[in-house]
C-alpha cells in the first residue's frame, strides 16, 4: 500500500517527524462520518499532553541517524478516553532513537459511539493497520521486518496486548504481516477480572458488555503459542491498574513457554512514563528494558 505522507519539521536531535495517515481518505473502517466532532489537544496541570476526539488516526515516525534494524510501535495510554501522547509517546520515541531503534507513535481511534460503528473494534484495527504499514515499508525505514515490536502504556498496554494476542484471530489473509515480533507492556491494562481497570473496559466495551465480550478482551486468557515474547513493567503501588494485570499475563506466557520477563518495582505508581521524575528503582526501568532488548538480539 502506498503511503500518504506529509511532513512536519520539528526542532529536535533526530530526523524530522513524518506523520503517516493510517487509512486512505474516506476509507477509515467503521466511520460514521460525524463532522461535528473535532480533535482536541490540551495540556493538563501536570504538563501531560492529552489528545481526544481522534478522527484521523495516524502514526508519527521517529528515525534515528543510524538505525539498527529494530522498530517499535508505541501505543500511549489514557483509559481509552484520551491519549497521553507526550510522556508515553514522543518522549519514549526519542529515547528509543538514542540507541538506534526506529519508533512509530500511534495515534489510534478511541472507542466513541458518536464517531464509530462497533467502537470496540477501532483501536485494534488501527494498531493492525500500523503494523502492516511498518512491515510493508521496512526497507524505506531501514528496519528488519522480523524485528518489529509493539509497546503500550496502561490502556495502550491493553491495545498492545490485544494486538499481540488477537492478530491472528481476525480471519484476514496474510495474517503474519500484523504480528508483533515482541511486546513491551508498561503498567498494562490486561484482565477484565477482579483486577480490571473498570474505566478502560467501560470505554472500550460500553456500560453493560456481555460476559463473552469481557472474556474476549481479557488478554491473559487469549495468550496462545502465537503470542510474541514479552517484557512487562509495573509498580507494586500502582493504584490505578493493579500489578496483578502484569502477573496474570506473565503467568499465561510462562505456561506456554513463551519467553517472558517482568520488572516489578516497589514504588512508582501509575503513568510514570520514562520515570525521569520518579524516585527509587523504577527510574532505572529504561536501562533494564534496553538490557532486555539487547539480550533478545534486538540491538545488533
Amino acid at each position: 500500500m502506498k503511503l500518504f505522507i506529509f511532513l512536519f519539521t520539528i526542532a529536535f536531535a533526530v530526523k524530522a517527524q513524518t506523520v503517516i495517515p493510517l487509512w486512505p481518505s474516506g476509507q477509515i473502517p467503521n466511520d460514521l462520518q460525524n463532522k461535528t466532532i473535532q480533535e482536541k489537544v490540551d495540556v493538563d496541570a501536570n504538563g501531560i499532553m492529552r489528545i481526544s476526539n481522534i478522527v484521523l488516526p495516524s502514526m508519527s515516525v521517529y528515525s534515528p541517524p543510524n538505525p539498527n534494524g529494530t522498530a517499535v510501535l508505541i501505543c500511549p495510554g489514557g483509559g481509552y478516553r484520551i491519549e497521553a501522547a507526550g510522556h508515553e509517546g514522543t518522549d519514549v520515541a526519542k529515547w528509543f532513537n538514542s540507541f538506534g531503534v526506529t519508533a512509530f507513535v500511534l495515534k489510534y481511534r478511541l472507542p466513541d459511539d458518536a464517531l464509530w460503528r462497533n467502537k470496540h473494534e477501532v483501536p485494534l484495527q488501527d494498531a493492525m493497520q500500523a503494523m502492516k504499514l511498518i512491515r510493508e515499508n521496512a526497507n524505506t525505514y531501514r528496519i528488519d521486518p522480523k524485528r518489529i515490536g509493539v509497546m503500550g502504556f496502561s490502556a495502550g498496554g491493553h491495545l498492545a496486548s490485544t494486538l499481540s494476542t488477537h492478530w491472528h484471530r481476525q480471519n484476514l489473509p496474510n495474517a503474519e504481516i500484523y504480528k508483533p515480533d515482541f511486546s513491551i507492556l508498561m503498567y498494562p491494562v490486561v484482565s477484565s477480572g477482579v483486577h480490571k481497570h473498570g474505566g478502560s473496559f467501560e470505554n472500550l466495551l460500553g456500560k453493560n458488555p456481555s460476559p463473552e465480550m469481557m472474556e474476549h478482551y481479557s488478554n491473559e486468557k487469549q495468550v496462545s503459542a502465537q503470542t510474541p515474547p514479552t517484557l512487562l513493567v509495573h509498580a507494586s503501588d500502582d493504584k490505578a491498574v493493579p500489578v496483578e494485570n502484569s502477573i496474570l499475563y506473565y503467568s499465561a506466557l510462562r505456561q506456554l513457554n513463551i519467553p517472558a520477563s517482568m520488572l516489578v518495582y516497589e514504588n512508582g505508581g501509575h503513568g510514570f512514563g520514562l520515570a525521569t521524575k520518579q524516585k527509587g528503582s523504577v527510574k532505572n526501568w529504561s536501562n533494564h528494558c534496553k538490557g532486555w532488548m539487547e539480550a533478545m538480539g534486538l540491538l545488533k
